[in-house]
């Protein structure tokens, strides 16, 4: 465990820096929801999708909104993150990416990878894909039941399979949304990861939001984030490629202990999101509420609505909890992250002081 001085002279330091990123923001990661649409219907999820209406943009309407993003920002350290849905529900999915790449855009997708075979998986390769996480969220039957699609882990597993056969990526991820339910299959789980040798696998814990909060029963306890954090370290000590999501602080005891870096929400400063109608948002993640909709790319240049709104994520939202504001951690954790806020209630779905710390 690395020394508790350093953390937080390390955590310190990032405090300041959070705050630099108030008044100068920096642009890296740009989210796509390229659809609403899914052939998943999974039990978690945020945005509520699946076979749902979704208004969406034309391939002509992402070309000229990334044209302007290229000559406002240029492409230097910015990652394109490619969402849904299933972005590959999209017929003219390889035609919008294959102009992000002519462009000069790195990016990446998450993806359940059902509609993933040799055959795409070599378009995908074609129009740059560099990056792609792939949802795995327990054994065969826990997974198909969580998503709610009969046979969805073996077309996801074979997609990856496909992914990993056709090779030439930087990274083939499994992502594995952790549940009560599951989290005893973290081993099993593993065990199938390695053999097929992929690069990493990125272990998160079910969020109290979207479809979650109908199915409480599985959301983890106590005991259950104690382990799965213990796991995710066990394994970063042993030198496996296991790494807990971005979200949340988590005190001293876990912090850089089962991720690469601290805690750090970037919502606004680094990350700002195009729904699948245009509308300009920080994370996708974040409850779509109409004073979270900074603007609309049929309407808005973004770079002026990057440089001169946002001011609604660029805060610690600590200050509006009078629990949070005078809590200890408050310059480490400001809040926590803007996706597990009640904003009605002014303070934290979900906070870890308490459960781990």
């Amino acid at each position: 465990m690395l020394d508790v001085n350093i953390k937080k002279k390390h955590l310190d330091a990032l405090a300041d820096y959070r705050n630099s990123l108030k008044t100068a923001p920096q642009l890296r990661n740009l989210f796509l929801e390229l659809t609403l649409r899914c052939n998943e219907r999974c039990l978690h999820c945020g945005s509520w999708c699946g076979d749902v209406k979704s208004e969406e943009l034309t391939a002509a309407q992402y070309g000229k909104f990334l044209a302007e993003i290229k000559g406002d920002f240029g492409t230097d350290k910015k990652m394109l993150c490619i969402t849904g849905g299933e972005p590959l529900l999209r017929k003219d999915f390889f035609d919008i990416m294959a102009e992000a790449d002519r462009l000069g855009f790195r990016w990446g997708m998450t993806s359940n990878a059902t509609l993933i075979d040799d055959s795409v998986a070599r378009e995908l390769k074609r129009v740059g894909m560099g990056t792609i996480s792939v949802s795995i969220d327990g054994l065969e039957e826990t997974h198909d039941a969580f998503r709610r699609t009969p046979g969805g882990w073996k077309k996801a597993m074979n997609g990856i399979e496909s992914l990993l056969r056709v090779g030439g990526f930087h990274a083939v991820q499994a992502t594995t949304v952790v549940t009560h339910q599951n989290i005893g299959q973290l081993d099993e789980l593993y065990k199938i990861f390695n053999d097929m040798d992929i690069d990493s696998w990125r272990i998160i814990n079910m969020e109290p939001m979207g479809r979650a909060n109908d199915h409480p029963e599985l959301l983890l306890t106590k005991e259950d984030y104690k382990y799965m954090f213990e796991y995710i370290r066990n394994m970063r000590i042993k030198g496996e490629p296991v790494t807990y999501g971005c979200s949340h602080y988590l005190g001293m005891e876990y912090e850089r202990e089962v991720r690469d870096w601290y805690y750090h929400c970037t919502a606004g400063t680094y990350i700002a999101s195009i729904t699948a109608s245009g509308d300009i948002i920080a994370c996708l993640d974040i409850e779509r509420r109409p004073e979270f909709i900074q603007g609309n790319i049929l309407r808005d240049r973004f770079y002026d609505v990057w440089t001169n709104k946002f001011q609604i994520f660029r805060r610690d939202l600590a200050d509006s909890c009078e629990k949070c504001s005078s809590c200890s951690e408050k310059n480490y954790c400001h809040g926590d992250s803007f996706h597990s806020w009640d904003h009605d209630k002014n303070e934290p779905l979900l906070c870890f002081k308490d459960i781990l710390f």
